[in-house]
């Protein structure tokens, strides 16, 4: 959030991309993830950043300079440089979100948030939210490992690959809502939805130099706006 909140405040390309730099590449090195972390950030971000750079450098409404034209269609040098402030921003916020999502176990985090006093069917929807997509992935290699035993052809050109996409499809969505099922069941047995606080056996370990280090990111937030307003951010851009 204070990532996201910043890379917003700072705006320009450079102080996304010191925040960037500061906050998400310097932390992935130190935990040995930053390989990880770049493959995923661009696979997530790759889609969004080509449409964000071609519309905006074609279609950017406030475009007076031109740098080149394909037909009627002209590229501005305005909307280049809009559009690359817009992917400076976004690189930092999903590779803040990457940073966080491959250092934070989810089942830490839910007891974190129950710890704080956050309801548990909140806790549970974030904790959900942050499993589909890796259950997803994981229910469909399976499920392709699978097919592939019983002779389904999800190899070979485009056409072969199209035609295995549905045999696929429907035992993912299927498995997906038998475990969702599954797991209702389960949370009813173990007394999810009883009233009342839970009591807590483990949490997570958390330090006053933890604690320091979130008060100031939060206190950041004001002091970044302070500092645009005033003009002092002028040099990023």
């Amino acid at each position: 959030m204070v990532s996201t909140a910043l890379a917003i405040t700072l705006g320009g390309i450079w102080g996304p991309a010191l925040l960037t730099v500061g906050a998400v590449l310097l932390p992935a090195a130190l935990a040995g993830i930053a390989g990880r972390l770049l493959r995923t950030a661009l696979l997530l971000t790759l889609p969004i950043a080509i449409s964000v750079l071609v519309i905006n450098l074609f279609f950017y409404p406030a475009g007076r300079e031109i740098l080149f034209a394909i037909g009627p269609v002209r590229a501005t040098s305005e909307g280049l440089a809009f559009a690359l402030e817009t992917l400076a921003r976004i690189g930092a916020i999903s590779g803040a979100i990457t940073l966080f999502y491959l250092t934070t176990p989810a089942g830490d985090l839910v007891l974190d948030l129950e710890r704080r006093g956050v309801s548990p069917r909140i806790a549970f929807v974030v904790l959900a939210a942050v499993q589909t997509v890796p259950a997803l992935v994981e229910r469909a290699v399976a499920i392709t490992a699978a097919q592939r035993a019983r002779g389904l052809d999800t190899e070979g050109s485009l056409w072969r690959r199209l035609r295995g996409v549905l045999p696929l499809a429907g035992p993912v969505l299927l498995g997906s809502i038998t475990e969702v099922e599954e797991r209702t069941m389960a949370l009813e047995a173990r007394g999810f939805t009883r009233p009342g606080r839970r009591t807590l056996l483990w949490h997570p370990p958390d330090s006053s130099r933890q604690a320091a280090a979130r008060w100031l990111l939060v206190a950041a937030i004001p002091l970044a706006l302070v500092a645009r307003a005033s003009g002092w951010l002028g040099w990023l851009g």
